[in-house]
Order: C-alpha cells, then sequence, then structure tokens
C-alpha cells in the first residue's frame, strides 16, 4: 500500500480501511524515510496510517505488516551515505527495531533502489546481514516473534549484475521481492508492455530477457532459492501515445507517455481502474498477445499494455509450475478496489488469490547455511540441492540424496523429479536405475510384500 494514494482525487482515495483484510498474507506499507540516518516516517500523517494498518490485524491475526524503507523517488545515495559509516549503520539497524516495534509492525522492507558497484553491492550485504542478526538477536531476549526481513529487488540482469550478490542477500532475507514490471514504458520511443510472462519470437536476444520469466529465472541462476522469491505482479498498466494511428503493434513509434489517468495524474501510466474506463470507451480495441500472454488496448492514438484476470492467472499457473514462493502484488490501492469494473471488488487480486488457493512450497532453504564453493561457484544452497544451469538442449541426471528411488533430470534450465521404476533406485555412476545392491548406501529398501492369495 502507497502512502500516497491517500491523497487522490474523488474515488481514487484509498484508505487503509478499504484494504480487505483477508486478502493477502502481507501488507506492505510503502515509504518511509530516513532522518538524520534513522529510520522514520516520511510525513505528518504517517503515524495515524500506520495504527490503521496494523488494526487490520483485529480482523484476520493472521496478517503480518511490513514497513517499506526507500523506493524510487527515495533513490541510492541516502543508503550509500547510512552504510558509509559502521556506527551510524548499527545506530540505524537498533533504532529502526525501536521504530517498527513502537508501531507494532512485523518487519522491515529493504527498497534501496539500486547498489550499483562493488563498494554498494558490499554495503548492500552488510546492512542486511546487521538487521537480520539484531532481529535475531532481539526476538531471544524479548521474546517476541523475530521482526521479518525483506527487499524489494530488480528485475532487470543487468541491474542484479551490478548491485546483488544474490546468495548472500538470500541468506537474510525471509523473501525477495522481485518487481517484475516496468520492462517498458515511456521513457522509450516504441511501445512495449509493461510485464510481459514471456518475449516475442521476433524480439532481439537483448529484448528477450525483459520478461517475468527470463528475470525470475535469472536471480535462481544467481544463487537465489525459488521458495525466497516473490514475483511482483502490477495492479496498473504502461501507456504511450502513437506516433501513427494506423501502427498499434508492439514495437509502434511512440511519441511520449499517454494521457495521464483522472485519478493517478501520472502521464504514460493507468491504475486497473482507470484502464477499465478506457476499455469501456466506445472505437477501444483490445488484443490479447498471445506470445508475451498479455492483453494491451489502443484507442486513437492512445496505448496501454497492463495486465488482467487472463494474464494473471496465465502468471499463477506458470508460477506453480516453476515453485516460486509467491507473489508481490504493485499495489493494493490500483486494482479496481471500489468494484466499479462490474467484476467486484479487486477482481486482479482475487484472481490470483483463487489460483494460488492451496498452493504451498517447501522452505527448502531455512538458511543461513555455510556458504560452500563448488567448481569455483560460491553457493549458499542446501548441499543437496539440485540447481539445473545447463545449456539449452543438454540433458543431465542428478540423485536426489533424501531418495535413492528418485533422481533429478535437468532439461537445460528446467528441472524433472523422477522416480525409479519399482524396486529400482538411481545409480549416478551410470546415470541409470539399478537393482539396489549395485549402488553404494542404497540398501534400506523395502522389497514388495509378496501378492496375497
Amino acid at each position: 500500500m502507497t502512502n500516497w494514494s491517500q491523497k487522490r482525487p474523488g474515488s481514487g482515495k484509498f484508505m487503509p480501511e478499504d484494504i480487505n483484510p483477508n486478502l493477502c498474507s502481507h501488507i506492505i506499507y510503502a515509504f518511509a524515510t530516513l532522518t538524520e540516518h534513522k529510520l522514520a516516517e516520511a510525513n505528518k500523517k504517517d503515524p495515524d496510517m500506520y495504527d490503521r494498518v496494523v488494526a487490520l490485524r483485529e480482523k484476520n491475526p493472521d496478517l503480518k505488516v511490513l514497513l517499506a524503507i526507500g523506493g524510487w523517488a527515495f533513490g541510492s545515495t541516502p543508503f550509500k551515505e547510512l552504510t558509509g559509516n559502521v556506527f551510524r549503520m548499527n545506530q540505524f539497524v537498533y533504532d529502526a527495531i525501536d521504530f517498527l516495534r513502537e508501531f507494532k509492525f512485523n518487519g522491515l522492507d529493504v527498497d534501496w533502489e539500486y547498489p550499483r558497484g562493488a563498494d554498494d553491492k558490499a554495503a548492500y550485504v552488510n546492512l542486511l546481514k546487521e538487521l537480520r542478526l539484531a532481529f535475531e538477536g532481539e526476538a531471544k531476549s524479548s521474546g517476541q516473534p523475530r521482526l521479518l526481513l525483506t527487499a524489494a529487488v530488480p528485475a532487470s540482469f543487468e541491474a542484479i549484475a551490478a548491485g546483488y550478490d544474490v546468495p548472500e542477500i538470500s541468506k537474510y532475507l525471509d523473501f525477495i521481492n522481485v518487481m517484475t514490471y516496468d520492462f517498458h514504458g515511456q521513457w522509450e520511443r516504441t511501445v512495449g508492455h509493461n510485464s510481459p510472462l514471456f518475449p516475442l519470437e521476433s524480439a532481439t536476444s537483448y529484448q528477450k530477457k525483459l520478461t517475468v520469466d527470463y528475470s525470475a529465472r535469472e536471480w535462481v541462476k544467481q544463487g537465489a532459492p525459488k521458495e525466497k522469491l516473490m514475483i511482483g505482479m502490477p495492479t496498473y498498466g504502461r501507456s504511450f501515445e502513437l506516433v501513427n494511428t494506423t501502427q498499434f503493434d508492439i514495437g509502434a513509434p511512440a511519441s511520449a507517455g499517454g494521457t495521464a489517468g483522472k485519478y493517478t495524474s501520472e502521464a504514460g501510466f493507468m491504475s486497473f481502474y482507470e484502464i477499465c474506463d478506457f476499455l469501456h470507451e466506445d472505437n477501444t480495441t483490445l488484443v490479447w498477445d498471445n506470445e508475451q500472454q498479455v492483453p494491451f488496448a489502443y484507442r486513437g492514438n492512445q496505448w496501454v499494455g497492463f495486465d488482467d484476470e487472463r494474464s494473471l492467472k496465465t502468471k499463477m499457473a506458470w508460477l506453480k509450475e516453476e515453485g516460486f514462493g509467491g507473489i508481490m502484488i504493485w499495489s493494493v490501492d490500483m486494482d479496481d478496489f471500489r468494484g466499479s469494473c462490474g467484476s467486484g471488488k479487486y477482481p486482479l487480486i482475487n484472481a490470483m488469490r483463487q489460483e494460488l488457493e492451496g498452493y504451498k512450497v517447501k522452505l527448502e532453504y531455512s538458511g543461513p547455511y555455510e556458504t560452500i564453493i563448488t567448481s569455483g561457484q560460491y553457493t549458499t544452497k542446501n548441499p543437496n540441492e539440485v540447481t539445473c544451469d545447463e545449456e539449452e538442449g543438454h540433458i543431465s541426471y542428478h540423485p536426489d540424496k533424501a531418495d535413492c528411488k528418485m533422481y533429478y533430470m535437468c532439461e537445460g534450465e528446467r528441472k524433472h523429479h523422477m522416480p525409479c521404476p519399482a524396486n529400482l533406485v538411481f545409480n549416478p555412476d551410470q546415470n541409470v536405475c539399478d537393482w539396489p545392491e549395485n549402488v553404494e548406501g542404497c540398501m534400506q529398501f523395502t522389497p514388495a510384500p509378496p501378492p496375497s492369495r
């Protein structure tokens, strides 16, 4: 929930009481700031808002409420200054605990956009490490549940490479919110989708990396446990002004951001409830992009790429298939919270929630594990974890160290968990299913009982 959504005019105004407390498992209130290098509210209305958001737990006691610090407008400099002095950083950590406890938050979400370069990379790890260790120490001494530590991180493979030691930060974070949106927008001179799941076949190799699927895989490839990754889902779209009204496909020339929405008041940007209004006007054409698995719409010289119930359900099916930990939504105040589109309140979040009903992932990585080094690469994974990182088209086999009767087949970056036929176990020397007596350490299987007569 953004703290500026309360200032929107008319029916765009969003207050904590507009949130359905049973919609999500966690609410992150964005954003707090730094005052004299200490965690502080961003404006004088925030303490009242904190109390009202935290009060939602009265209706759903399982709800966790976190406070986010940073954000795009906050920038990188205050974080650099904070982490540039050890004494200052330690002071921040302990003051933050007092601040979070005072306002009854369940944790802190760090949104440094973005660390860049070796110094920032090390400073970012240090900040998260100090926070996590202090949170654990405070929980032991106070007897209260430990404060959660999460972070919002970029989707761009370039930004990941420039500022993130992924195995190290994965040790200290409870979960990692990947901002898989804003892949395209009014900063470009051609139209592109805000959050495509997959690439266009005709896209350049660089463009093919600007998708939800590629970014999520990149985090895993760099060493993040899948189950700690929350994949970002937008409740808004990015809009453009077309140069030529006869060219409206992906890549068509654009001159600027689309007309600002009535409530969000930002060129090139529309909340879902504003997109609903756009779709209901005469002569609007709605297109489903079968390759990217997302919709876009245009009318006259206005073009918008967004997510709807269909695309988000598709993303949920993909997410479950891939085994990610869950989703993060930016933001609750831009879904149709009043129900004016005709599909009830919160149609997007409800669609995703229904698809994820009953979905569970096992937290394999309770961490922090000791860092282990394999073939020159650092990893903080459970040593028994199998990670697929093969060339496309290459197949390899790996034993399941927890169960002799099972094995993993890596097909490129995809991992399949496979069973051996009855009474056989996996032989890692031969890469075949074999008799147990031929495989060292795998005699523990129980023979099948004789058939009943």
